[in-house]
């Protein structure tokens, strides 16, 4: 009987979420991006900025209380996030600024070795965000999914605009197709370092220097809602522009166990908690932009 009352609590609670999230009025532009360009204000809704005593990384708001971002990101004790940010030189007016309550960095993090995988961190808020038509969570993928070649993506973030050059004060985005595993792990690519919870996306002439660390990869399914399927990690040591060494992703979809752990950590306030298996239910739904 308990266990009924539970579930039903929690299906009344997802039912709600998924009826107070508005459809937003600024759709991302994707039809003109190939190399990079400034993000329509506001496109990006789940798009966040880690800040410490400055902006460090990007991340991913995924619940009204929930980010995810890259364990190698949290290298300080204080953190904040600023949601609805566009112009990182002005207060524009509708940003949100939410202190982080509580760290999880996967127990098999090694910051010694990012390219050993497992970069990947969830971040719990003190106070969760107000939803509105500029702050809106991403929905996660399902366990394990898989994008195929050539998939189009986008990176978001505050980035370098080019290799060596300043950082963007304005949020970028840039187009950046999936490459497939049995691509990207050949020696003369990214070798063993691409592991298959990795996602490699990008290379040749796309730049993924418009991403930050933590930040992003926003993939479009069928269902036309917007998943993050990465949390950017690396780049080749030369450039964000080098041949045939695209930016490698954490593969969200191969971290939902550990997502679901944490949600079912007895520490963490269960009905605050980010629920994978309803994801569909929590994110947003768009149209086409290029229809």
């Amino acid at each position: 009987a308990e266990g009924e009352e539970k579930s039903q609590v929690l299906s009344e609670i997802v039912w709600t979420v998924a009826h107070i999230l508005p459809i937003p009025s600024y759709q991302p532009d994707t039809n003109r991006v190939v190399n990079g360009e400034e993000a329509r204000p506001y496109s990006w809704p789940w798009q966040i900025s880690l800040e410490s005593f400055f902006p460090t990384c990007g991340g991913t708001l995924i619940a009204p209380n929930w980010v995810l971002t890259a364990a190698h990101c949290i290298t300080f004790h204080t953190y904040r996030v600023v949601l609805a940010e566009h112009d990182m030189n002005k207060e524009e007016g509708p940003e949100q600024f939410i202190m982080v309550e509580k760290m999880f960095i996967h127990p098999k993090w090694n910051d010694n070795c990012v390219s050993c995988g497992n970069d990947i961190a969830l971040l719990k808020l003190e106070t969760s965000a107000v939803i509105n038509d500029k702050v809106l969570p991403a929905c996660l993928p399902q366990h394990s999914e898989t994008l195929a070649h050539n998939e189009p993506c986008y990176v978001t973030g505050w980035g370098r605009l080019y290799s060596g050059g300043p950082k963007a004060t304005t949020l970028q985005q840039a187009l950046l197709p999936v490459v497939d595993h049995s691509i990207c792990s050949r020696s003369d690519w990214w070798g063993s370092s691409a592991k298959t919870t990795m996602i490699c996306a990008g290379g040749e002439s796309k730049s993924a220097c418009h991403g930050d660390s933590g930040g992003p990869l926003n993939c479009k399914g069928r269902d036309g809602k917007w998943y993050v399927q990465g949390v950017t990690s690396f780049v080749d040591g030369r450039g964000c522009n080098t041949p045939q060494r695209p930016t490698m992703f954490t593969r969200v979809a191969s971290f939902i166990p550990w997502i679901t752990e944490v949600r079912d950590d007895p520490n963490v306030q269960l009905l605050n908690v980010i629920l994978p298996e309803f994801s569909q239910l929590n994110c947003l739904s768009i149209y086409d932009p290029a229809k």
